[in-house]
């Protein structure tokens, strides 16, 4: 195997690596330090603390004059953060969801009011009332369908923009690709029920004389 390490003094490497002075070659910033795999956490935050008060000789009443970071309170701090995002984006997207469900319920309202003589003469000719409240389920499922999938291609777009102009990594996970449309057709289900079932309720005969 090919030899390609070499070890020498940590103020040489500094000096020559880096480029620290001659005065600070000798002085350490930061350790790393990794815990065994099992152990606590907290129990070694202790003991390092201890450790580093008695070599830098400070006395119980004296404050620490180093910090350390436990990466295991940064990771929390991190998870914490992204819980209170995920709420508020998922409030967001609740309200997106109720407006659009709104929309679609006034779309298809305005739909069975225009075409009441042509759900008349359907039920004239012998359509009966569940075949008019499927057709206009399908057709509001169909619409929220159709917003799902912009939404989507909008949402990978934006990812994607966002992946090459931040540098980002991102992830587009196909289970939340059939959520969303499953969220669409519940969508297009719950709030084109109204509609449809308002469309199969009518009487045929004044549905015909409707103007």
């Amino acid at each position: 195997d090919q030899d390609d390490v070499i070890l020498v003094p940590l103020s040489t490497a500094k000096k020559k690596v880096l480029g620290v002075s001659q005065a600070n070659a000798r002085s350490v910033g930061s350790i790393s330090i990794k815990v065994r795999a099992g152990e606590d956490m907290t129990d070694a935050e202790a003991q390092i603390r201890e450790l580093l008060r008695q070599r830098h000789r400070l006395q119980p009443y004296q404050d620490d004059d180093f910090w350390l970071r436990n990466l295991s309170e940064v990771l929390q701090t991190q998870e914490e953060s992204s819980k209170v995002m995920t709420y508020l984006l998922a409030a967001i997207a609740s309200v997106s969801l109720l407006v659009g469900g709104i929309g679609i319920m006034n779309i298809m309202l305005v739909s069975v009011t225009e075409r009441t003589r042509e759900i008349g003469l359907r039920m004239a000719v012998g359509a009966r009332a569940r075949d008019i409240l499927t057709q206009f389920l399908v057709e509001a499922v169909t619409l929220s369908l159709i917003g799902g999938v912009i939404g989507i291609l909008l949402g990978v777009g934006g990812s994607n923009a966002i992946s090459a102009l931040a540098e980002w990594r991102t992830v587009l996970a196909p289970s939340a690709i059939v959520l969303a449309f499953g969220f669409s057709a519940a969508i297009g289900i719950f709030f084109g029920f109204y509609p449809a079932r308002k469309a199969s309720r009518l009487d045929p005969i004044e549905a015909l004389r409707y103007e």
